[in-house]
């Protein structure tokens, strides 16, 4: 069992730097070799009862973590929460499932048969948010996934992992705003998810966000392997409350445009 957090994140973020280079080279060029605090991961299920979004949070919830809020997205058919620690310090985490119930029966039945190839014990093993896919995927039926949903593509191909890690930009020592963020990464060649805007959200809602474009990295399937999509690398910069207290939360409208980052081309 983990016995502390950061063995549970150093583990989810040796697993995303292995499909993820390009946020090793990102953690140099900004943090000029200090440490960068880490805002959130976020990670990506069904909403079938063996492997949903409470079967991944329990496993955090043992660490300390505690539910804080609730998102949906319609046009996705996602549902989402997000998680903070009782440590203000400690990353937080927002889990998404995808409601299959809401998706056509082809996907239904490629997706139920994935999740029927997995022993309930592999679900509640500590290492199971960071061991990647627990089932068996033919190209065909990730291709069939991935022309109707994206999300449902990407989940069966990759499984269990940090979908992305994310810098908080408030802590960054040489860079006083997301904007300058932005522009080192622009002009270090990376390429920004400009869907709904190179920035999504505002000072206004308390949280600016942007992110790369995924890696490309070679998914193993039950008959062969294929370059696509992995992971990325998310920016947050976060604004205080009336109150004074940084925001912790998410805005469904921003994180929606987010989970594109993960899409082909």
């Amino acid at each position: 069992m983990h016995n502390n957090v950061d063995e549970l994140f150093e583990q989810l973020w040796q697993q995303y730097l292995q499909v993820t280079p390009s946020a090793k080279k990102i953690c140099h060029l900004l943090g000029n070799g200090e440490e960068i605090i880490n805002d959130h991961i976020a990670l990506r299920t069904f909403n079938i009862a063996k492997v949903n979004l409470e079967v991944l949070a329990e496993h955090f919830k043992k660490v300390g973590y505690e539910e804080k809020g609730q998102y949906n997205f319609e046009a996705k058919k996602l549902t989402a929460k997000h998680f903070e620690h009782s440590d203000p310090d400690q990353p937080k985490v927002f889990i998404s499932e995808l409601r299959v119930e809401e998706c056509s029966p082809e996907l239904q039945a490629i997706v139920t048969d994935l999740v029927a190839q997995v022993d309930e014990s592999v679900t509640t093993a500590p290492e199971f948010v960071y061991n990647g896919a627990p089932w068996k995927l033919p190209k065909a039926d990730f291709q069939t996934l991935i022309s109707e949903s994206e999300y449902a593509g990407w989940t069966a191909a990759w499984g269990y992992r940090a979908n992305h890690f994310t810098v908080h930009v408030n802590k960054l020592s040489g860079y006083t705003d997301l904007e300058s963020v932005n522009q080192a990464l622009k002009d270090a060649d990376y390429r920004l998810n400009v869907s709904g805007g190179e920035i999504k959200g505002s000072e206004e809602v308390l949280l600016k966000q942007s992110s790369t474009m995924a890696d490309t990295a070679v998914a193993t399937f039950s008959d062969g392997e294929l370059e696509i999509p992995s992971c990325f690398y998310e920016f947050a910069e976060r604004f205080n409350m009336a109150d004074g207290e940084e925001y912790t939360g998410f805005v469904a409208a921003s994180a929606d445009k987010i989970f594109e980052s993960t899409n082909v081309g």
